[in-house]
C-alpha cells in the first residue's frame, strides 16, 4: 500500500470489511483495532469511515471518482439510519457529504462526542439521554479522519467546556489521538477523553457485548460525559 498505491499516487479504492470487532466471538486476532494508527502514518492516502448508510452510500459514489488513493472502513453488522443534520435546529443545512468534512448530527453547548462509524448511534443516544440531565451534547460524524477536519473540532472546542472521542479502534494512533494532537498545538485544553479500546486483547463476545465492555454504550459515554464535566 505504501509504496504501490500511496507513492505511486495511484487512484486506488481500498475497501475494509468487517473491521474493529465486528468477528467478536472469535476474538483478539479477527479484531482489527490497528488499521487506522497504521494509514494515518502514510503520506497520500485518505482514511473514511461511514457511520450510517448515507454516509456509506455517498463515500461510495464519492470514491468511484476520487482522484487519490483512498481507505474505505465498514463494519459487518447492518448499517443504521441515522437522522440528517438538517433536521437539527440551528444547523441545518450540514447535511451534505463531503470526504474531509464532518457532520454535526447533534448540537449542544455542554459537551462534544466526536465519533465515526458504528459508534456514532451510541453517541446519538447518549447526548438524548445526557438531555435528561440537562446535559446539552454535541455529536460529531467524524466519517473522514484523514483530512481531518480541524474546524470542526477546533469549533467544538470553542464551544463546549469538553470533547470525547469515541472510536471502534485501539485508544493509540486513532481518532482520539488525532484529536488530541489537534487541540494542544492549537493551544486550546478542553476537557477531553478517548473512548475506544484500550493497549490489552480485548474481551471475546458479540460485538455488542465487547462494546458495553469497553463503555461504548449509552451508558458508559453517559458516565464518561458525567464525569468529565464534574471534573
Amino acid at each position: 500500500m505504501k509504496n504501490d498505491i500511496c507513492y505511486s499516487d495511484m487512484p486506488v479504492k481500498l475497501v475494509a470489511i468487517s473491521s474493529g470487532v465486528s468477528y467478536g466471538a472469535l476474538g483478539s486476532t479477527h479484531h482489527s483495532l490497528h488499521d487506522v494508527a497504521a494509514l494515518r502514518a502514510i503520506n497520500n492516502i485518505d482514511i473514511v469511515v461511514p457511520a450510517d448508510n448515507f454516509e456509506a452510500q455517498q463515500a461510495i459514489t464519492l470514491a468511484a471518482e476520487h482522484k487519490r488513493p483512498i481507505y474505505l472502513r465498514f463494519g459487518k453488522a447492518a448499517m443504521y439510519s441515522l437522522p440528517s443534520p438538517a433536521t437539527q435546529g440551528d444547523r441545518a443545512g450540514e447535511s451534505a457529504f463531503a470526504i474531509g468534512k464532518a457532520r454535526v448530527l447533534r448540537d449542544g453547548h455542554d459537551l462534544c462526542f466526536i465519533a465515526n462509524g458504528e459508534t456514532v448511534i451510541h453517541a446519538l443516544l447518549a447526548a438524548e439521554h445526557l438531555k435528561q440531565r440537562s446535559i446539552s451534547a454535541r455529536v460529531i460524524s467524524m466519517h473522514t479522519i484523514k483530512p481531518l477536519d480541524t474546524a470542526a473540532i477546533l469549533t467544538a472546542a470553542n464551544d463546549c467546556r469538553a470533547i470525547i472521542t469515541v472510536e471502534e479502534h485501539m485508544i493509540h494512533g486513532g481518532l482520539g489521538e488525532a484529536c488530541a494532537s489537534l487541540l494542544l498545538q492549537a493551544g486550546l485544553s478542553p476537557k477531553f477523553a478517548i473512548v475506544g479500546f484500550p493497549d490489552e486483547y480485548t474481551v471475546t463476545g458479540a460485538q455488542a457485548d465487547i462494546f458495553r465492555h469497553y463503555g461504548i454504550s449509552m451508558e458508559g459515554l453517559g458516565a464518561v460525559a458525567a464525569e468529565l464535566l464534574a471534573r
